[in-house]
């Protein structure tokens, strides 16, 4: 679908990119220099520092599987701005090795899919708690890239993608990510942890997991990580 880039809200501190999006028209684009209280899965905060990442929310028509869609998005605008191949850890993941350098939010506000994307891009470091399981494109590659450039590639990512069938964004995904099918992971659900191997995806999107014993269970939401990490 296509955004309003007409009328881009920028702000250069901001508390929550989501929050201000949610107030917005389908189509809209809000992006910030840093966020006071950047919105994480599960009630975490983001680290936004000031200058080092992009920090962005779109408002979108809710469609089926457009977590992953907003996934090989990111994915993909990183690639073409920065020649750096991300992997994609279901559902909402942006990983270089087994650190974490973005992620995915989708929120549903008023029949509108409020979407935030934050991606670490020029951070030199991290506080101590994320330090041992996040990372930037700096960090990773020695080199600082243009957030504008990836920004501008990302909207026209999100624009392509979104148009993308719900069949072929499964397809897509699928080839995307190691860890939709053949990774072993350990999963966090409500009931306790399970460790499983990835058996690829359901129609809806969400990730097959085959235990030891040979049940599946079907993993609805996130807290997918690689087995022993």
């Amino acid at each position: 679908m296509k955004l309003d880039r007409r009328r881009i809200h920028r702000y250069a501190a901001i508390a929550s990119t989501m929050t201000a999006a949610s107030a917005l028209d389908v189509g809209a684009v809000v992006i910030a220099n840093e966020q006071t209280a950047g919105l994480g899965r599960h009630g975490h905060t983001w680290h936004s520092a000031a200058g080092s990442g992009l920090y962005v929310s779109v408002v979108l028509k809710p469609t089926p599987v457009l977590t992953l869609a907003l996934g090989l998005a990111a994915q993909s605008a990183i690639t073409e701005a920065t020649g750096i191949v991300c992997d994609l850890r279901w559902p909402n993941d942006l990983m270089l090795g087994r650190l974490k350098t973005g992620g995915i939010l989708v929120q549903l506000t008023d029949g509108k899919a409020i979407s935030g994307i934050g991606i670490n891009v020029n951070h030199e470091s991290f506080p101590p708690e994320l330090a041992a399981v996040a990372t930037s494109l700096l960090l990773y590659s020695g080199k600082r890239f243009w957030r504008d450039t990836i920004f501008d590639s990302l909207l026209n990512a999100i624009e392509a993608f979104t148009e993308e069938s719900p069949a072929d964004i499964l397809r897509l995904f699928a080839h995307a990510s190691s860890y939709v099918s053949g990774r072993r992971v350990t999963v966090e659900l409500p009931e306790g942890a399970i460790t499983g191997t990835t058996a690829g995806l359901t129609a809806d999107g969400f990730l097959r997991v085959r235990q030891d014993d040979g049940t599946d269970t079907i993993v609805i939401a996130g807290g997918v990580r690689a087995a022993g990490s």
